[in-house]
């Protein structure tokens, strides 16, 4: 074991270790996210019999933490390679051209599940544009009211580029500018970007994140 040990505490294998460890918090993190939120979705609004509301729960949990996992080892492997064609040191659009690539090829397919990410995503880069306040971040009670209107989804074509431009836009915000960024997302950012480049052992790179 410690032999194992001394391997992934290599700084040559690094960059290549964070790649999978990003793989691995994007996983875990997309299961913590969506299976609570399907379970209840399920169990309220849910259609047909247990067996398919399972089903569905199954799917959505599924497609995020793998698209999260996708999406974080594919973000770091642009952010290397563009690394390594500039002499080893990262450009300050290095962060918003992987984010844009990744987003992309990863969320621009339009689906139930990218659609909520993607909207998660551009509400938070949005807001980032707000001023500051001098005081700590609070949360403001409110709550929009129920329509009769049957909303129509994005045009798919048109949805690939807002899904690229948002992601590109917040791995920027969050490399450059992380104080603007809502404090519920910057923390589950720096899990799945922060937490992935460090780990001590075989235990702390694939099983526990720290």
């Amino acid at each position: 074991m410690s032999s194992i040990n001394r391997w992934l505490s290599d700084p040559r294998l690094h960059d290549y270790l964070a790649i999978v460890k990003g793989a691995r918090n994007g996983f875990v993190y997309g299961v913590k996210v969506r299976f609570p939120h399907a379970l209840i979705m399920a169990i309220l609004f849910g259609r047909g019999d247990w067996k398919a509301r399972l089903l569905v729960i199954y799917k959505t949990t599924k497609q995020h933490a793998f698209n999260l996992a996708k999406f974080v080892s594919l973000y770091k492997i642009l952010l290397l390679l563009q690394r390594k064609t500039n002499g080893g040191k990262q450009r300050n659009a290095d962060t918003f051209v992987a984010g844009l690539l990744g987003g992309y090829v990863v969320f621009g397919d339009r689906s139930a599940v990218n659609e909520q990410i993607v909207l998660y995503v551009v509400s938070r880069v949005i807001a980032s544009f707000m001023p500051r306040a001098g005081s700590p971040y609070s949360k403001a009670p409110g709550g929009a009211p129920g329509s009769a209107v049957k909303p129509i989804p994005p045009d798919p074509r048109y949805f690939s580029v807002f899904a690229a431009l948002s992601w590109g836009a917040v791995m920027w915000l969050f490399q450059h500018r992380g104080e603007a960024i809502q404090p519920g997302m910057f923390n589950s950012m720096t899990y799945l970007y922060r937490d992935s480049e460090v780990w001590r052992d075989l235990r702390t790179l694939l099983w526990h994140n720290t």
